[in-house]
């Protein structure tokens, strides 16, 4: 979700394993492009998806900076690491609503430029849109790190 932390997170990641980061927000910007262009957002995600298949198949280790918001979307990925024996990990960044809305307001005034000003009201109508991972999920998603 906005402001959860997915692009410190990446960072700090990108910078400690080395990886390749890819941010779907960073490539719309770079465009000059609406962020909130779904059908151009659709079309980047999945070329960054297409690269990074290649790229972990080349050896190296790549992080999606996606909310990957969807369980179909996560399951996918999993899916394809499984069957091609990839290692792979998922980092949930569950924060609440009013600290990533706090954090929103903070990201707002700075005018990242990878990021378009939010209202607290569509942070939170972004939350029926979001499949927290459950249980199950997260119990399968350990069991493939111990792979």
């Amino acid at each position: 979700m906005p402001g959860s932390g997915k692009t410190t997170t990446a960072r700090r990641l990108a910078a400690e394993r080395p990886a390749a980061r890819f941010s779907p927000d960073e490539w719309i910007a770079r465009l000059g492009a609406d962020l909130f262009d779904e059908a151009l957002r659709e079309r980047i995600e999945e070329l960054q998806w297409r690269l990074a298949r290649d790229l972990v198949l080349a050896g190296a280790t790549v992080i999606l900076e996606s909310g990957h918001w969807l369980r179909s979307d996560r399951d996918t990925k999993r899916d394809w690491a499984r069957g091609n024996g990839v290692p792979i990990e998922l980092q949930v960044l569950d924060v609440p609503v009013e600290e990533r809305w706090r954090r929103l307001q903070r990201r707002n005034v700075e005018g990242a430029s990878a990021s378009v000003p939010l209202t607290l009201e569509v942070l939170r109508s972004y939350e029926q849109f979001f499949q927290l991972p459950d249980e199950a999920e997260r119990r399968a998603g350990r069991r493939e790190r111990r792979r």
